[in-house]
């Protein structure tokens, strides 16, 4: 929008009136480009926008249902997940907030608001934490300041007409904030310092008579993040942003833990809400990386998949990870099949993937198979008691070492006919054991052997091209940290921290295996997109 409430209050027919043709004219430009963005705005909805289902009126939901007869409705994937109550709202107090107040008016209210609250819980207890309607507290800690940075309008937002220097001397100070920023530390001035700086706003008079404003850049929150908005008036800035998220994602702290080192060792005192808020918002200002990693994944020539259970609230859900040599993706979804079904199949993407036996993987043609595991099942089974099952294990061990070896040799010095002909004959008697062994009534015996001929291609296509991976220990290397901070945090609350944690842990991962630094990069997005810019490029893979 180009023109903003606080110039609109001063526009009328008597003020229009007045203005010369140019200015008029200038005028009209803008507020018929703010007419049509806010129609594209009020003709949203979930056919031609982000917006979910549930957004619409229950006329509308009608009309967008009769037009999709042909479409089977599914209940997982019709509706979106929603946000069931914001963490900073369940973290920001110890006590329930309620009024203890005893008149009548104060009790009509609290009764009110229990029943809000009830119907919004559909008959369940209310959530833990500070309640809608509770009193707040505001800061109380007094910073000094360091820094001074004054923002002033270039230009009149009725006639825009240029201010010169004798307009400008005219201003006057309408609002500030502070900002608090962490300087990096180096070599030559190790540590971390706090600096304060102190963003005053003016508005100034113009010669038509209207008053123009500078402020502060303000992005609603998107469909995908309700109640995660993007603004320039923050206490934490973006770098202190950085170091509020590695605290979280990285050395896996609580936001309780955060607050309790951020006033112990760098002397600030954050709410834990506040706490929250940054790091949700971290995510929504990186949330425009995720098109860059997609790009980046569908690039790849070869990617190890991984899928790991994860908890939201509880409720079960799965963390996918997508590695390459130069990107890592993750995505937390409600079903297992639907991310690799919309990045893999429905992209075309054209490389090899690495993966382990889930069946899912078995659609796409391209496909290696995890040799780590079918060793340790064999394994398991020549330590058996089963006398069937260790002749099994022990034949498959024999075989899958005698190939280990082969594929190593072959990387090393390319062989003058391919693996696959030299081994044509081992491979047929063995598949013919397998074969044999999937009748067997040792359950696990019977297990491997059904796995190793359900995924035959993908084991043995190596042979045929040796300089590709045998494991996918990529995949586990990278989702071993998370797995550790689901152990610790159970997981997710909301359908938004699970969102943020997905994106903010891509962000992460990328940065640490292209060498350079994720706060720093991670500070820079968060900056930009505060400032209504785009993202920056991703780092390029070598050392900052």
């Amino acid at each position: 929008m180009k023109l903003s409430d606080h110039d609109l209050r001063q526009l009328d027919e008597k003020v229009i009136r007045s203005l010369s043709p140019d200015a008029v004219e200038n005028l009209a430009v803008n507020l018929l480009d703010d007419l049509k963005d806010s129609r594209e705005r009020q003709n949203q909805d979930s056919q031609n926008s982000s917006r979910p289902p549930s957004s619409q009126a229950p006329w509308d939901k009608r009309s967008a249902h009769t037009d999709q007869d042909d479409v089977e409705n599914d209940d997982e994937s019709s509706e979106p997940l929603t946000e069931d109550g914001a963490l900073a709202a369940a973290v920001q107090s110890d006590t329930e907030g309620t009024s203890t107040d005893t008149g009548p008016e104060k009790a009509e209210d609290a009764s009110a608001l229990k029943n809000t609250q009830d119907s919004s819980c559909d008959g369940l207890t209310r959530k833990a934490g500070k309640q809608p309607g509770a009193q707040g507290f505001g800061r109380t800690q007094k910073m000094p300041v360091h820094k001074n940075q004054a923002h002033t309008p270039s230009e009149c937002a009725c006639c825009c007409q240029k201010f010169d220097t004798i307009t400008l001397e005219s201003r006057v100070a309408y609002t500030a904030f502070d900002t608090l920023e962490i300087e990096w530390g180096h070599p030559a001035n190790p540590g971390l310092s706090v600096v304060n700086t102190r963003h005053t706003y003016f508005e100034i008079p113009c010669l038509c008579g209207h008053i123009s404003r500078a402020a502060p850049f303000h992005l609603p929150p998107d469909d995908e993040l309700p109640g995660v908005a993007l603004s320039e008036w923050r206490l934490v800035g973006p770098s202190f942003a950085g170091l509020i998220v590695c605290l979280c994602k990285r050395m896996r702290l609580s936001r309780a833990r955060i607050r309790e080192f951020l006033e112990d060792w760098v002397g600030v005192t954050l709410s834990v809400g506040t706490i929250n808020n940054t790091i949700h918002e971290a995510g929504r200002a990186a949330m425009p990386v995720e098109n860059l990693l997609i790009d980046e994944v569908l690039k790849s020539d070869l990617l190890y998949i991984d899928e790991t259970s994860w908890l939201q609230k509880g409720e079960l859900f799965w963390l996918w990870g997508f590695i390459s040599t130069t990107v890592v993706f993750f995505k937390i979804s409600k079903r297992t099949s639907y991310v690799f079904q919309d990045l893999i199949i429905n992209r075309h993407f054209t490389g090899w993937i690495m993966t382990d036996g889930y069946q899912v993987y078995r659609q796409y043609q391209k496909r290696l198979r995890c040799w780590a595991h079918l060793i340790r099942k064999a394994q398991g089974l020549k330590e058996a008691l089963n006398s069937e099952a260790q002749n099994f294990g022990e034949k498959t061990l024999t075989l899958m070492n005698e190939l280990i070896k082969a594929i190593k040799e072959a990387r090393e010095s390319p062989p003058a006919i391919l693996l696959s002909v030299v081994y044509k004959q081992p491979l047929k008697e063995y598949q013919q054991l397998c074969e044999k062994m999937r009748q067997s009534e040792h359950e696990k015996t019977h297990a491997l052997a059904v796995e190793m001929l359900n995924d035959w291609d993908a084991i043995f296509i190596i042979l045929k091209h040796p300089n590709l991976p045998l494991t996918n220990n990529e995949a586990e290397r990278a989702l071993r940290h998370w797995v550790i901070l689901r152990k610790i945090s159970y997981g997710t609350r909301t359908a938004v921290g699970s969102r943020v944690f997905a994106i903010l842990a891509s962000v992460i991962e990328t940065c640490r295996v292209r060498q350079c630094s994720p706060w720093r990069y991670l500070a820079d997005v968060i900056a930009k997109r505060r400032a209504g810019l785009p993202v920056p490029p991703l780092p390029l893979p070598a050392k900052c």
